[in-house]
């Protein structure tokens, strides 16, 4: 489809050429990587040098790299009773930041009544002043995402950090959206644990990690069989994905800078072009955010009828989380700002990456203009229907 528009960068991305030759260069390995013989140590190599690329992406160690199916299999593994650190007391219960992605708020392992949901404020960032209540019981694992994948908000996860640490507890950053997009480790991030997801950064679906801090313990497995991952996630690991995992954040860490650079100047143009349809809010605009995300909506819209608009004139973009769709309520991440029913179901999310051009975003706006005309009335802005 060349000529098509891709505005969907944070649901998932274009395999990047370095992750597609890591693959193809896997499958003709036969060799499983925890055969002894020569043709499984090739196999094992590529899943070590992908665990030390991944590792020097987010500044821990190799070992420290345990590699899942994917973005919410490493949520579930990291959300596990009975972490510790060091000889430090093991977590009881778990804090969850309201706008956490959903296998987050699943809870993991925890049982339900061991939950609780930390606020957020208008703009999309945890309240801290709450956490800060909630951590008077038992030590707790807090989970608050480093970057919304809807509204873009980065979180002030080190403040985060040393509020938890002081308590006596463990913090999980879901890192999935902040990957590649913008600079941090995690020791300027102060996390216990992180995970991070392959197709993200350019590189294939159903791969994903949990990072730890060096002294972490108490990581319990989800799947128990062989002994791979040091014991940490059996079944036979998946060469290729993991791979073309290491390529991609070997890519995606060199390109960093520059690309962050020039999506930011990107997004500034789609932004200010959006603003001149009247009553037009972005969300999350007073917070800190990724360079490449736009949520924004207006009265009287209707985020479904906008998305199948955009994709009839050729551009992809979505209503919120592409984990989420096909559902009909309102976003739980607006709806935990506070924002109101209308504005929250007509939300639509933009979100570049590293081919989106000035032209595309131009192309962009064009469709946008039209859309409104058409779906807006120009003083009331009522939705009409097509």
């Amino acid at each position: 489809m060349p000529d098509r528009i891709y505005l969907d960068w944070n649901a998932t991305t274009p395999l990047r050429p370095e992750a597609k030759a890591a693959m193809a260069a896997a499958w003709e390995l036969a060799g499983n990587p925890s055969s002894v013989h020569a043709e499984g140590r090739q196999a094992r190599r590529l899943v070590e040098d992908a665990r030390a690329a991944v590792a020097a992406a987010v500044g821990a160690r190799p070992q420290d790299v345990v590699f899942s199916s994917g973005g919410t299999e490493a949520n579930a593994l990291a959300l596990t009773p009975g972490l510790r650190r060091g000889a430090g007391q093991p977590v009881q219960q778990l804090l969850v930041s309201a706008i956490e992605h959903a296998s987050v708020l699943s809870g993991g392992r925890f049982p339900p009544d061991t939950i609780k949901t930390i606020k957020v404020t208008a703009s999309g960032l945890v309240d801290l002043d709450h956490l800060s209540e909630l951590l008077r019981g038992p030590p707790a694992l807090v989970s608050v995402m480093l970057a919304n994948n809807e509204t873009g908000a980065i979180q002030p996860v080190a403040e985060v950090a040393r509020i938890v640490h002081q308590a006596g507890g463990l913090l999980h950053v879901d890192a999935i959206q902040a990957f590649g997009k913008i600079a941090f480790d995690i020791n300027s991030i102060e996390g216990d644990l992180i995970t991070l997801s392959a197709h993200k950064i350019g590189g294939p679906k159903g791969v994903g990690a949990v990072v730890l801090a060096g002294d972490v313990q108490g990581l319990e497995p989800l799947l128990r069989g062989g002994g791979q991952e040091l014991g940490r996630r059996a079944g036979t690991e998946n060469v290729a994905g993991i791979s073309a995992f290491g390529a991609a954040a070997k890519a995606a860490m060199a390109a960093l800078e520059v690309d962050a650079g020039r999506l930011a100047g990107l997004k500034s143009s789609l932004e200010d072009g959006l603003k001149q349809t009247p009553r037009m809010i972005v969300f999350s605009e007073a917070a800190p955010r990724l360079p490449n995300t736009t949520l924004f909506s207006v009265p009287g819209l209707k985020a479904e009828t906008a998305v199948i608009g955009f994709d009839l004139a050729g551009i992809a973009v979505s209503s919120g989380s592409a984990c989420s769709s096909g559902k009909v309520q309102p976003s739980h991440v607006l709806d935990a700002m506070g924002q109101g029913r209308e504005l929250a179901q007509g939300a639509v999310r933009l979100s570049l990456g590293w081919s989106t051009s000035q032209t595309e975003i131009e192309l962009a706006l064009k469709a946008w203009r039209k859309l409104a005309n058409t779906l807006l009335k120009s003083n009331e802005t009522q939705v009409e229907r097509f």
